[in-house]
């Protein structure tokens, strides 16, 4: 990040989307806009993929018995500047004309390796900031999932943590207990 002195040119969804039709970024480009920045993602590692692919098995038939699809690594619309591209979203189910916005979001899962202090101390208080009712963060560092649920200004009132041996409770869907074991294997 560059020091708070220096001026920054912030962007809109709207430029990001211009960005992309005039091809300045391509799909293949990993950056999300966060807060009017275009901000890099991490690449991809096996165990960080791996828990992906897990949590999308674990949540697909748990999410269309509530009416909700899965979407994995897709962006949902918060404001005029930000569009994060999380690691898993449980999404309104139905045809799409637009981006998904918080209030067709329910649940979004965080993936952290090595963007914990990102995932915590910028996205965390993002979502809350969109009144996104509950989200997951799967620590891998420490083998353990956090659940932070409902939102207050830029913070989550509960936060739950479930490790090994133990099921991961949603705090706002009803019934939805994911085995910790069967995600971190």
């Amino acid at each position: 990040m560059l020091p708070a002195e220096i001026p920054r040119r912030h962007f809109d969804v709207d430029e990001y989307h211009r960005m992309l039709e005039v091809g300045l970024l391509t799909e293949n480009d990993r950056v999300e806009l966060i807060r009017g920045e275009l901000v890099d993602m991490n690449p991809i590692g096996v165990a960080h993929m791996s828990v992906v692919t897990n949590l999308t098995h674990l949540l697909v038939s748990k999410a269309s018995k509530r009416g909700l699809m899965v979407s994995v690594r897709n962006p949902v619309r918060f404001d005029r500047d930000s569009e994060p591209e999380p690691d898993i979203a449980l999404i309104a189910s139905g045809p799409r004309t637009e981006l998904p916005s918080p209030d067709d979001t329910f649940l979004i899962i965080e993936v952290s390796d090595f963007t914990l202090d990102y995932d915590r101390d910028v996205k965390l208080p993002l979502y809350a900031g969109a009144c996104i009712q509950e989200i997951w963060i799967v620590n891998l560092q420490a083998r353990n999932i956090e659940v932070h649920a409902h939102p207050e200004l830029d913070t989550y009132r509960e936060k739950r943590t479930f490790g090994r041996g133990e099921g991961t409770v949603s705090a706002t869907l009803d019934t939805l207990t994911i085995p910790v074991d069967e995600v971190l294997l």
